[in-house]
């Protein structure tokens, strides 16, 4: 029985730190987009940094990417950057890959 455990405890690990690995990954992905945006808003300095963190913050509202899309899609419509769903959802692809490359 104590290899079972001992594969159990293996597997337990793996996973928190896959899900780790992945919780950073989304925040990188997550702060790239926020700059992307915050740019697009014209914001600069402490504006920047706070609207990057509002993005980040986001993604804990619910499982999934769509909580974070909605924020920065709604905005951008606020100052009149509309039909941008596919662009945001490309660089939304981009950061992604972009965060998985960077942290490993």
């Amino acid at each position: 029985m104590n290899t079972f455990d001992d594969r159990k405890k293996g597997f337990e690990s793996k996973f928190a730190l896959d899900e780790e690995k992945l919780f950073k990954i989304n925040a990188r992905r997550n702060k790239l987009l926020g700059q992307w945006v915050a740019d697009k808003l014209n914001k600069t300095n402490q504006a920047k940094e706070d609207y990057v963190l509002q993005v980040i913050k986001s993604d804990m509202a619910e499982p999934g990417d769509e909580d974070v899309f909605r924020k920065v899609k709604k905005d951008l419509a606020l100052v009149g950057i509309n039909n941008i769903d596919d662009e945001i959802r490309s660089k939304m692809s981009e950061f992604m890959k972009i965060a998985k490359d960077t942290i490993t």
